[in-house]
């Protein structure tokens, strides 16, 4: 019999032990609303609705899915399942044809919009009345963000007349009416002094090839900017002449609307001024 030791059998290769918890991979976490947010933190899925009811030219009745698909570079299923869902609250509307249109959810918005500057009872008659005195068209735009917006136009008499979009953004720096905007809301430079000086602005050409606008402030109560009143036509119509003559007429006129929309009495109209309401 053999005294010697049975030898040691090597240890079995020992199971890998698990990386420690740091080096793991991460688990999967949940969608959040940052995973459909543009870089300037918009939901993508509202803005994508929202070029859905701007594709909508001003004459445009109602557009063809693939029309909407173009406009707004998005991919026909996109736009479908976004029209279906804004159609859910009355936004859009989608025809027997198939094509869509805006729905009645969407006048109501821009009516609230407007109800909010008091269009019915100041606005409106006072460019109504500025229109009879300059036979032109008249506006009054106001100021959101980094453009300006023509809340409410009365239409001149003349046939051939010069036509603004309701609602859209137009630049501040370019036209009389952005230019007041910007010179009374403190914008420096020596165009603005001036037009601070003087209490309105004339422009032709300006924005648009061959308008021709003059425009003044109009102000609430403590002084307060709220927009400008304008009037406009085609260049051949009013020359810088013209325009300078029919300036007084819109400072005037820009004066009166002040003095109605802050509710102060003492100011010389043959209608009785009244308080207005306007958003901050």
């Amino acid at each position: 019999m053999s005294n010697r030791l049975p030898r040691a059998r090597p240890p079995a290769a020992a199971a890998p032990l698990p990386p420690p918890a740091a080096a793991r991979s991460p688990a999967v976490a949940p969608p959040t609303d940052s995973d459909a947010t543009k870089e300037s933190g918009g939901v993508i899925a509202v803005t994508r609705a929202l070029q859905l009811l701007e594709a909508f030219a001003l004459g445009e009745s109602h557009l063809s899915l693939a029309l909407l698909s173009r406009r707004c570079g998005l991919h026909k299923t996109t736009v479908l399942r976004l029209a279906r869902t804004l159609a859910l609250s009355g936004y859009m509307v989608q025809r027997d044809d198939g094509e869509w249109r805006l729905g009645p959810a969407a006048g109501w918005l821009g009516a609230r919009y407007q109800a909010g500057f008091d269009v019915q009872n100041v606005l409106e008659p006072a460019l109504r009345a500025l229109t009879q005195a300059s036979g032109e068209s008249a506006a009054f735009y106001v100021r959101e963000g980094n453009v300006r917006t023509c809340l409410v136009r009365v239409e001149g008499p003349q046939a051939l007349r010069h036509h603004a979009r309701m609602g859209e953004g137009l630049p501040l720096d370019k036209g009389s009416p952005g230019r007041v905007i910007l010179a009374f809301s403190g914008e420096p430079g020596d165009v603005y002094e001036e037009i601070r000086r003087r209490g309105y602005h004339c422009s032709i050409g300006e924005r648009e090839q061959g308008v021709a606008t003059v425009s003044a402030p109009v102000f609430g109560m403590h002084w307060r900017l709220l927009g400008s009143v304008c009037i406009s036509g085609p260049a051949s119509r009013l020359p810088m002449a013209k325009l300078e003559t029919l300036a007084q007429t819109v400072v005037t006129a820009a004066n009166a609307l002040s003095y109605a929309l802050a509710g102060n009495t003492s100011a010389t109209s043959a209608v009785p001024a009244r308080a207005s309401h306007w958003h901050p």
